[in-house]
C-alpha cells in the first residue's frame, strides 16, 4: 500500500451523512470531515445537541453543514425516503454515508431480556441503518465514489455474555456490511466497517459505570481512521471488518507519531 499524504481540503467537494452526529464519536468525526473540506449533513435525534455540533463547526472555520433531526428508534421506512428525497433536492448525490448511532439500553441475560427493550435496540442499531443505506443507494451511486461504513463494535465480531440486543445487532451489521460489499463490488461504493474499541463515549459509560474515562481514548484520537474511510484514500478498500490494528492503517499510526496529517479540532 502506497503511503498515505492527505492535501489541504482532502473532502472538499463531498457531501457525507452521519447518523448519531451529536455525541461522541458522531460529533468528533463531524467537526473533522467539515474541516477537511466536506459537507456534513448531522442527523440525530436531539436537535439541541445537532445545533450545537453545527456552531461548533461553524466556529472552527468548517464548511457549512446540515442537520437533519431524525429518531432511528421511531422512524418509519416512508420517514427514509422522504429524507433521501430531500437530500436528492439539496445535494444531489452523497459521496459518504457514516452509520454510527447506536444504543446499548442494559446488560442482561437472555433469560431477563422484555422484548420492548430487544425491539428497541434493534431498531436504532440495525433496523434503522439497513433503512436508511437503502433509501440512500440511490444518492451513493450517483457520486464518483462512495463510502458506506459503519460503525460496529468487537462484539459484533465476538459476542460475550449478557450484551444481548446489542451484541446481536452488531453481528447483523456486519452481516450487512458484507452482504452489501459483495453487491456493490462492481459499483462506485465501497463498504466496510470499523470497530473503535473502548473510548470515552456515553454508551460505554453505561455499559462500565465505575470505569475511569481518563483511561479510555478520546473520540478525537479515532477521527483518522474515520476521514481515511470516508475518503479518497481508501479506494478500493472494501468489504473489510477493520480496527485500529487493522494493517491498512499503518500509515495512519505513523502519522499521528510525527504531528497529525489530518485537522481534527479547531485548533
Amino acid at each position: 500500500m502506497q503511503e498515505y499524504s492527505p492535501e489541504n481540503a482532502l473532502l472538499a467537494g463531498r457531501t457525507i451523512l452521519v447518523t448519531g452526529a451529536g455525541d461522541g464519536i458522531g460529533r468528533a468525526v463531524s467537526l473533522a470531515l467539515a474541516l477537511n473540506g466536506a459537507t456534513v449533513i448531522l442527523l440525530g435525534r436531539t436537535l439541541s445537541k445537532l445545533e450545537a455540533v453545527y456552531d461548533q463547526i461553524e466556529a472552527a472555520g468548517g464548511v457549512q453543514p446540515a442537520i437533519y433531526p431524525l429518531n432511528l428508534e421511531g422512524a418509519t421506512e416512508h420517514d427514509y425516503l422522504e429524507m433521501a428525497e430531500k437530500l436528492e433536492v439539496e445535494f444531489g448525490s452523497l459521496e459518504g454515508l457514516l452509520h454510527n448511532a447506536a444504543q446499548l439500553q442494559l446488560l442482561s441475560r437472555i433469560d431477563d431480556y422484555d422484548m420492548q427493550t430487544w425491539f428497541q435496540v434493534m431498531q436504532s442499531n440495525l433496523h434503522g441503518p439497513f433503512l436508511l443505506t437503502q433509501a440512500c443507494l440511490p444518492l451513493l451511486r450517483r457520486a464518483e465514489d462512495a463510502s458506506l461504513l459503519f460503525t460496529s463494535d468487537h462484539l459484533g465480531r465476538k459476542a460475550k455474555a449478557y450484551w444481548g440486543a446489542y451484541a446481536v445487532s452488531k453481528f447483523g451489521i456486519e452481516g450487512l456490511m458484507q452482504v452489501m460489499a459483495e453487491e456493490l463490488s462492481n459499483s462506485n461504493i465501497r463498504v466496510n466497517s470499523f470497530a473503535p474499541g473502548p473510548t470515552r463515549t456515553k454508551l460505554r459509560a453505561i455499559a462500565y459505570p465505575g470505569e475511569d474515562p481518563g483511561k479510555l481514548k478520546s473520540p478525537e484520537q479515532l477521527t483518522p481512521y474515520y476521514l481515511w474511510l470516508l475518503g479518497p484514500g481508501s479506494l478500493g478498500t472494501t468489504g473489510m471488518a477493520l480496527d485500529e490494528t487493522s494493517d491498512v492503517f499503518g500509515h495512519l499510526r505513523s502519522s499521528r507519531e510525527d504531528g497529525s496529517a489530518f485537522r481534527t479540532d479547531a485548533d
